[in-house]
């Protein structure tokens, strides 16, 4: 996936950069993992592909002297520039394709929508996909060597609260398609991918949040939740 000689494709046609073949832009990418896979559905939303290179995160290939050199976080995605320029954290990246490739407006259009947008996509992160992650990590057992030490408890403390945001989002989601209002964003990838890894953290949308199922049937059924 992806083309050579510098190029990023996109659906209306090329965005070409500078430099030549051998200093072509590349997403290190990780399977599963719920931020790469952010990074992935925006991309397909967009219509861009781009080279990868795959970090084996069971593994421990981030972990690695090479890929430490990209992150020293040891984190994916990374997105590595045709200039060498390096761009880590999911969001971020995202933001940098918004910008090269403004169609359609993942962000958002207007200070209202660009506001609103930004005040879900945190919500989210915050309350929900961080909270999925502390269970997942620290009671799942493929985790034991990644999170060093597991602390169940905390697993535990944060199920709760988790429900909690789920309930909040379900009322909000009564009066509109979207996360943050009629337009499909990057909110809603964030919150898809959250509710998705709730799967291997071993966590269910409750019954009666019809709403929130509604709109989790809707944005999973997208071409783009497949990337």
């Amino acid at each position: 996936m992806g083309e050579l000689n510098g190029t990023v494709r996109v659906r209306d046609g090329e965005l070409r950069h500078p430099l030549g073949k051998d200093d072509d832009m590349k997403l290190y990418d990780g399977g599963r993992a719920p931020n790469p896979r952010r990074t992935r559905i925006f991309l397909a939303e967009k219509g861009i592909s781009l080279p990868t290179e795959q970090i084996d995160l069971g593994a421990l290939q981030q972990r690695t002297p090479a890929f430490t050199a990209v992150n020293p976080l040891q984190r994916v995605p990374a997105l590595v520039l045709d200039d060498g320029t390096i761009i880590t954290e999911s969001i971020a990246i995202c933001r940098y394709f918004e910008e090269i490739q403004p169609d359609p407006r993942l962000f958002g259009r207007g200070a209202v929508e660009v506001a609103e947008i930004e005040m879900w996509n945190r919500r989210l992160e915050l309350h929900l996909l961080a909270g999925v992650s502390h269970v997942f990590r620290n009671s799942h057992p493929a985790m034991k060597e990644m999170e060093v030490p597991q602390v169940p408890a905390w697993a535990e403390a944060n199920k709760p609260r988790i429900m909690d945001f789920l309930a909040v989002l379900d009322r909000d989601l009564a009066d509109r398609p979207f996360v943050a209002g009629r337009n499909y964003s990057v909110a809603d990838i964030t919150g898809l991918v959250a509710v998705d890894f709730m799967k291997p953290a071993k966590l269910a949308i409750p019954d009666g949040l019809t709403n929130l199922k509604r709109w989790h049937a809707e944005v999973s059924a997208r071409p783009s939740a497949q990337a």
